[in-house]
């Protein structure tokens, strides 16, 4: 015990030097074609794509000059683009191409685009706005990551506090001692520190990681410390001996405790799989949590509990809640009804949870903060806007004056930054100043930068993408790197798509495995997947039938987590209805079960569904709120097909399941009985 309180001191401070990286183009595999961009442009010009705009009110040409130079001297600010930039601003602007003064300069309005330095976005940030004041704007990726970094650890702190003294409460009416909740919550608790402090040794995690991987283990895991201590006190009453009923505690328990950490295991590490490594960041840090978690309760918690066993004596109540009876009663007489309805969902929820309107990045920002406030103010100014930088190989000005003008011809594009246009293609580069044309040209390459109005991702913005790619490669082949956050999500989109069937393949099929294992039998584990993959699907069609976009990261993730975190509540009522099948008929013996086990589930099910409720409510990150809202929900919906479902397909399909069932010993009495 002593060892495990030092260890998890130690984790505990550790994770506070634990970095988090909060950009999602960074999980993208290294050799997607925006990475590789990405490595390119940074090392040919210092510097990578705009991901920042500056939008300033009633300002004169001189005081937006003005404005570019402070932006430009503030740390972490690599490059400032304006309409100098673009047109020769010496002469009047009246007669340049007003779609091109437009994009910059509007109605007294001038709008600027920002490159800021990975790693500086909060300090940078900061300092615009302390520039800017409260009645101009700001938007953009920079933006959006300074964002996440100040509410992440804020949010987490938030979730946490309202989610402990949740839990607190329902362990304790779900209890008959006032201490019990304080051992199954500090079991979990230092396995929990213990695997935030061991990603000090990954180096780096994911936003994501950081928000829901905590909350998450103690969720999943709880129910692990609840099964030992419940039947440590069932040995309590047969023995005066608190050694030897912890020794038959530990006994019984463990194999429930392994199959449950076992599909929760093999759920999370087809997550680990995933090539679009957010995925893979969460998933590791979970099949991490689970393994330590099933060590503490099965190392820690039996020590801890008998050096302190005295403490849930002394404070024994009696129960707060009644447990509930005889509910199966109702819920079989409308087996066939329910099964038929099931039955009747599964192919449209099927079908609806794939044709969501999907979002690959991190979505909006509520409305209500100022970073939502600030993006509506430039759109409705400017529109929206999407920064490329396109590199072609250096050394052919006359091909890329052609490109130029037909890249400046496709719908979508509204003005392009390059050489040839902003210079001339007849002027060769040799007889200019450096200070000129190193913003244009490097070693290798020529540097385009492109504004698009299209948005950052979409049906028009990736459409746009195809067409700036297969427009380039027509004059220099495979030599072209495009990159901006278009080309980062239009990357994730294709990469997390060929994902999504890889890991919900491999969660199935190891999730059966363990359930074939641990039934012998081909039926229960086609009877227990079908309950909770259907509300799987119920869960993640309901964005369509509503008509609201879904992150697709969240939708990734969910799928894997709701079906290995809820089937445990399938095996836990099913375990002990093939145990009363032995002696009694199927009816009585899904009574029996439903009567024994479905306070536990419930209190499981609230547990865990309240956490999701609670990360939903408590994060302004529309990924991390995406994923709690979707866990919160589809918890539930796991918990009604496990109380409405499973027990009617038990019933119906009994014979059916005893004959695909190997050595399986039955009441040979008529199942109706």
């Amino acid at each position: 015990m002593l060892l495990f309180f030092i260890v998890a001191i130690i984790s505990a401070i550790l994770q506070f030097y634990v970095s988090v990286n909060y950009s999602m183009a960074d999980y993208l595999p290294e050799d997607t074609p925006s990475t590789v961009g990405k490595e390119v442009i940074e090392k040919e010009f210092d510097e990578s794509v705009p991901n920042t705009r500056v939008m300033v009110y009633d300002v004169s040409i001189q005081e937006a000059l003005s404005y570019k130079e402070k932006f430009a001297s503030i740390e972490g600010v690599t490059n400032v683009t304006w309409l100098d930039d673009a047109i020769d601003i010496t002469t009047p602007i009246e007669m340049a191409d007003s779609d091109t003064v437009e994009d910059y300069y509007k109605d007294g309005t001038a709008l600027f685009s920002l490159t800021i330095r990975d790693g500086e976005e909060v300090k940078a940030t900061d300092a615009i706005y302390e520039i800017i004041g409260e009645e101009n704007a700001m938007d953009g990726e920079a933006l959006d990551n300074a964002v996440s970094q100040k509410m992440a650890g804020a949010e987490s702190l938030n979730a946490a506090l309202l989610l402990i003294p949740i839990i607190i409460i329902i362990l304790i009416l779900s209890t008959t001692s006032w201490a019990e909740p304080i051992f199954f919550l500090t079991a979990i608790g230092i396995s929990v520190l213990i695997n935030m402090g061991l990603n000090i040794f990954i180096g780096e995690i994911s936003f994501v990681t950081q928000s829901v991987a905590p909350v998450l283990q103690l969720a999943v895991s709880l129910d692990y410390a609840i099964f030992l201590l419940h039947s440590f006190s069932d040995y309590r009453n047969k023995t005066e001996d608190p050694h030897e009923a912890m020794q038959l505690a530990m006994k019984r328990s463990f194999p429930a405790i392994a199959a449950s950490a076992s599909t929760t295991f093999f759920g999370f590490m087809a997550l680990s799989l995933m090539n679009f490594e957010i995925g893979a960041d969460l998933g590791i840090n979970l099949v991490k949590g689970i393994l330590l978690s099933f060590i503490s309760v099965m190392v820690f918690l039996p020590a801890f509990t008998l050096l302190f066993y005295t403490w849930i004596d002394k404070t024994k109540h009696k129960a707060l809640l009644p447990k509930p009876k005889g509910i199966a009663k109702p819920i079989l007489k409308l087996k066939y009804p329910v099964v038929l309805l099931v039955f009747l969902v599964i192919v449209p929820a099927f079908l609806a949870q794939g044709q969501t309107n999907f979002i690959y990045g991190i979505g909006e920002h509520p409305e209500s903060t100022r970073a939502g406030k600030d993006s509506a103010k430039i759109e409705e100014a400017f529109g929206e806007y999407a920064p490329m930088v396109l590199l072609v190989p250096k050394g052919d000005l006359a091909k890329e004056e052609i490109l130029v003008q037909e890249l400046e011809n496709l719908d979508g594009v509204t003005s392009i930054l390059s050489y040839v246009n902003r210079v001339s293609a007849a002027i060769p580069p040799e007889f200019l100043d450096d200070s000129i044309t190193e913003n244009f040209f490097s070693e290798n390459f020529s540097r385009l930068i492109l504004h698009t109005n299209t948005g950052t991702e979409g049906d028009m913005a990736f459409s746009l993408v195809e067409k700036i790619k297969e427009t380039a490669q027509q004059y220099y082949g495979e030599e072209i790197h495009l990159v901006g956050e278009s080309a980062s999500l239009y990357d994730i989109k294709h990469t997390v798509e060929k994902d999504n069937k890889l890991v919900n393949f491999l969660t199935v099929a190891t999730i059966a495995l363990v359930l074939l294992i641990t039934f012998k039998s081909i039926s229960f584990p086609v009877v227990l997947l079908l309950t909770i993959q259907v509300a799987v699907w119920v869960n993640l069609s309901i964005p369509y039938f509503t008509d609201t976009s879904l992150v697709y990261v969240g939708y990734l993730i969910i799928s894997t987590v709701q079906l290995a975190a809820t089937v445990d509540y399938a095996i836990l009522l099913t375990e002990d209805y093939r145990n009363n099948r032995k002696e009694m008929g199927a009816i009585q013996a899904i009574h029996k079960s439903m009567d024994e086990k479905i306070y536990s589930i419930t209190v499981s099910a609230l547990i865990l569904s309240l956490v999701g409720f609670i990360l939903s409510y408590t994060s302004s990150n529309p990924i991390v709120s995406s994923i709690g809202l979707l866990l919160g929900r589809g918890t539930l919906l796991s918990f009604a097909m496990v109380i409405c479902f499973l027990p009617a397909m038990l019933v119906i399909f009994d014979k059916w399941i005893n004959k695909m069932s190997w050595k399986r010993d039955v009441y040979t009495e008529d199942a109706s009985n």
